[in-house]
């Protein structure tokens, strides 16, 4: 909070179940927002239970939106959904159901794409061996498992 005025928990309370309506949100996120409004640990906690009572915050929701949603819209591999979940402090259960949410043709489909995108892109590159390297790097950054990637690079450049 820019202005360092503390807010009273029922004025929290209202601004932070706008915050929860608006998307999806971790346990972690919405604890510090309202450690930012100036609250005292006890009233965090009886705020947060309230929006989890009342279906504000659930965090298997949230891993399914978020997971699916980074893979969808950023194309997103799983190691990187994963290590931002864990970021975000959600648990092993949480982040396996939110990746129930990628379906495992669409996601090895997704992976050749980019890699046949980005592979149109290195076209100049006449070193085969240069270019898979690209490619793979490429797609380890977004977050694809590096066996499966270089599984594909091998299938998108041929010596």
């Amino acid at each position: 909070m820019q202005s360092g005025k503390r807010l009273s928990p029922a004025e929290a309370k209202q601004k932070i179940y706008r915050y929860c309506a608006y998307q999806e949100r971790a346990h972690k996120e919405v604890r510090n927002k309202l450690y930012e409004y100036g609250l005292y640990k006890d009233e965090v906690e009886d705020i947060l239970s309230a929006l989890i009572t009342e279906g504000f915050l659930n965090e298997e929701r949230f891993a399914k939106s978020f997971a699916g949603g980074k893979f969808r819209m950023q194309h997103w591999g799983k190691v990187k959904i994963v290590n931002e979940l864990e970021e975000k402090g959600l648990t092993k259960n949480c982040i396996r159901i939110g990746l129930k949410e990628i379906d495992d043709d669409d996601y090895l489909n997704t992976l050749k794409d980019i890699l046949e995108k980005k592979a149109t892109r290195l076209a100049d590159e006449q070193n085969a061996f240069v270019k898979r390297d690209k490619l793979a790097r490429y797609a380890i950054q977004k977050g694809f498992e590096p066996d499966l990637v270089w599984e594909q690079v091998k299938q998108v450049v041929k010596d």
